[in-house]
């Protein structure tokens, strides 16, 4: 009889995304069940991952009514199923399955936390969430930042003890299939037929950001700072950088690719009116497949406020692109200084600037970068390294667990 492993997200899109084949691949160990919310995604996840999939709503906002009776439910089915090992993924689905989980004896519960959406958060909202997060993790039996940052966050915060906390593997969640996210992918018919369509130029130096298009991904700086960027190379060819006279003979396009949020965190009316009238402003929305984006761009920019571990960097690092990422969480250990992009400071369109400017005209920097993208993330982050180093954690922890019997 195969061990019983409990996946739980709040909505079905973590399950089908962001964990995107490591499901199917645990089935081959495990009976693997997946847990989140109703929707169309969570049938899609059992198709896909060929697993069973449980529907227990649970909502991202804070909703104690909504939550207790999430809280119940869970209880209830796992008390009922019995299994070895839960393991959560997002804020509230950590909290609603780990409390449930130690309410029903689960022996091993695990939660991942990629991300720490308090980091930005003030007053008595951080309190609260502050609270919600120690009473996860001490409901939990090992907890698993997936970055080195992220460990260091929450031990600083004292959510809890430097015995709970792991890093699995280098980090990441789940890691990446280098063989889909790959330029040989992308024929060049398809990348030439896309910058006709979007209108970018073979002379042009096209920097791509991908993600939601709200203020804490940088938006607003990005936007200012590759307003001056396209004065600056308007009013003149010749530029210094790096002590160096260098001409710039290309021409900067910005490509954003992502789904406009306008409730929860909306950009500045400076900055949606900028994207809407400057033309070297790119705007796609949400795409499902963004390696055909990533095969027309020259460089990732992703000035982020805070990240778990962002796919996004690793994605554009497959696709043999450079970065330019802020110093936060995950950025800072997928990108190493000068090796496969370049690391600036939070919240500055200045610096967002000038290292957009010196991408375009440091042509040896910028290929020196561009050689090592690919390599250093198939060598730390290729999927089935992260896959198996979860699967040996798990195997350890079940001996553990039986050794304690």
């Amino acid at each position: 009889m195969q061990t019983k492993l409990i996946r739980i997200t709040t909505i079905p899109l973590s399950l089908k995304v962001l964990l995107k084949g490591q499901l199917k691949f645990m089935s081959n160990h495990f009976e693997v069940i997946g847990i989140s919310s109703s929707d169309k995604e969570l049938e899609e996840v059992k198709n896909d991952e060929g697993i069973a999939v449980i529907p227990i709503e649970m909502s991202r906002k804070i909703t104690p009514v909504q939550d207790i009776k999430s809280l119940i439910k869970t209880y209830k089915y796992l008390k009922k199923e019995q299994p070895q090992i839960v393991h959560s993924h997002t804020p509230k689905a950590g909290i609603v399955g780990m409390l449930a989980a130690k309410l029903a004896g689960v022996p091993i519960r695990l939660h991942t936390v990629a991300g720490l959406p308090l980091m930005e958060a003030v007053g008595v909202k951080r309190k609260v969430l502050d609270f919600v997060e120690k009473l996860t993790y001490s409901s939990a039996t090992k907890v698993y930042p997936n970055s080195k940052g992220l460990y260091d966050f929450i031990l600083q915060n004292s959510y809890t003890s430097a015995d709970k906390l792991k890093v699995i593997g280098e980090g990441s969640s789940n890691g990446i299939d280098t063989s889909f996210f790959s330029r040989q992918q992308i024929s060049e018919e398809n990348q030439t037929q896309l910058k006709q369509d979007l209108k970018i130029n073979e002379n042009d130096f096209v920097f791509i950001f991908v993600g939601r298009l709200v203020g804490d991904k940088g938006i607003n700086e990005l936007v200012k700072a590759f307003q001056k960027l396209g004065n600056r190379n308007q009013e003149s060819e010749t530029l210094i950088s790096s002590s160096k006279s260098l001409v710039s003979s290309k021409v900067p396009k910005l490509l954003l690719v992502g789904p406009l949020e306008s409730e929860l965190d909306p950009l500045q009316d400076e900055t949606l009116k900028e994207i809407e009238i400057n033309p070297a402003i790119l705007t796609v929305g949400f795409q499902k497949d963004v390696r055909p984006y990533f095969a027309i761009s020259n460089a990732l920019v992703f000035p982020s406020y805070r990240e778990g571990f962002p796919n996004v960097v690793m994605q554009a690092g497959a696709m043999e692109l450079p970065s330019i990422v802020s110093d936060i969480n995950g950025c800072n250990e997928i990108i190493i200084e000068g090796r496969n992009g370049t690391i600036i400071p939070v919240k500055s369109s200045d610096v967002i600037l000038i290292a957009m400017q010196k991408m375009i005209d440091d042509k040896d920097f910028y290929h020196e970068l561009k050689k090592n993208a690919r390599p250093m993330i198939q060598a730390r982050y290729e999927q089935s390294v992260v896959w198996n180093a979860l699967l040996e954690e798990y195997n350890k922890l079940i001996k553990e667990q039986e050794t304690r019997k």
